[in-house]
């Protein structure tokens, strides 16, 4: 059996963040969770932790509990202590620059403006691995980033994100069985976004 993967959303513990924004990523694996039935309920390594099976691959779970601008203390503790590669490592996080309900695969890249990635890349010291980002949108005018972000969506954005987070959550599944050209090819295109 290959090496295990590790599944990371981005977000912030604690129940005032439920919801918000910025916890698209923890939505995300939450919902991999009830798909494949992982408990994600271990506390090790700064994070909320479940390990389960997809089809024939081992997977960890991971919902770093740092607050988002400390995640990659936690990606790093994981990647280091379970010795994977990068290339086995998905980080699910929010994008204030794609529209509302897109998604995107990307093989690696910088962090953009988001400070959970760049937590991430700083404390691994690599930007090589594939990342799932999930749209919000930008926020309106005038509307201070911080609260944008750490706000709860308005009932019909919050539906369209529901799409979003279900179409991340297949993508994942596709990058560990197909790779991430499979899963770029089959959710980069426009056609598959939940907006539409």
């Amino acid at each position: 059996m290959d090496k295990m993967f590790v599944i990371a959303g981005l977000g912030n513990p604690g129940p005032q963040y439920i919801n918000t924004r910025h916890n698209v990523g923890f939505d995300t694996v939450d919902v991999i969770a009830d798909k494949l039935q992982i408990n994600i309920n271990k506390i090790k390594h700064k994070a909320l932790i479940g390990e389960g099976m997809l089809d024939d691959t081992k997977i960890m779970l991971v919902k770093p509990q740092t607050y988002m601008n400390s995640s990659g203390e936690s990606i790093r503790d994981i990647v280091e202590w379970y010795k994977i590669p990068l290339s086995n490592l998905i980080i699910i996080y929010d994008d204030i620059d794609l529209d509302l309900g897109k998604i995107r695969i990307k093989k690696k890249g910088s962090s953009g403006t988001h400070n959970g990635m760049k937590s991430v890349i700083y404390q691994l010291q690599s930007e090589d691995f594939p990342r799932v980002r999930i749209g919000l949108g930008k926020p309106p005018e005038k509307w201070d980033l911080v609260n944008y972000v750490l706000g709860k969506f308005p009932p019909e954005e919050r539906k369209v994100v529901d799409v979003a987070v279900k179409l991340a959550a297949k993508a994942v599944e596709v990058i560990i069985n197909s790779g991430v050209e499979a899963a770029m090819n089959k959710y980069n295109s426009n056609r598959n976004q939940a907006v539409e």
